[in-house]
C-alpha cells in the first residue's frame, strides 16, 4: 500500500486521529486496487496493518480494531 496523502502526517494517540487515517487508508486502498477481490474483513486487516505505525494503533491495538469496525459500519462499507 502507497504512503497516505502528506495531510495525515499529523497523527495523534486517539480515537478520532486513527479514524480519519483508517478512513484515509482504506480510500486509499480502493484508488490504488479497485479490483482487489478481498473480502471486507481481510481488506480491513491490511489496512490495520499498513497503519501498524499509527500512535493510537501501538498504544491501543485491540480499541483500534474496534474504531476500524466501527467506521466500517458506519460508512457502509
Amino acid at each position: 500500500m502507497n504512503e497516505l496523502p502528506s495531510k495525515h502526517d499529523q497523527q495523534f494517540d486517539n480515537a478520532d486521529s486513527f479514524a480519519q487515517a483508517f478512513d484515509a487508508a482504506w480510500q486509499l486502498h480502493e484508488q490504488n486496487d479497485p479490483d482487489h477481490g478481498l473480502e471486507r474483513e481481510h481488506k480491513r486487516a491490511l489496512v490495520l496493518q499498513a497503519l501498524a505505525e499509527h500512535p493510537f494503533q501501538r498504544s491501543q491495538p485491540e480499541l483500534a480494531a474496534q474504531v476500524a469496525s466501527f467506521r466500517l459500519r458506519l460508512l457502509g462499507l
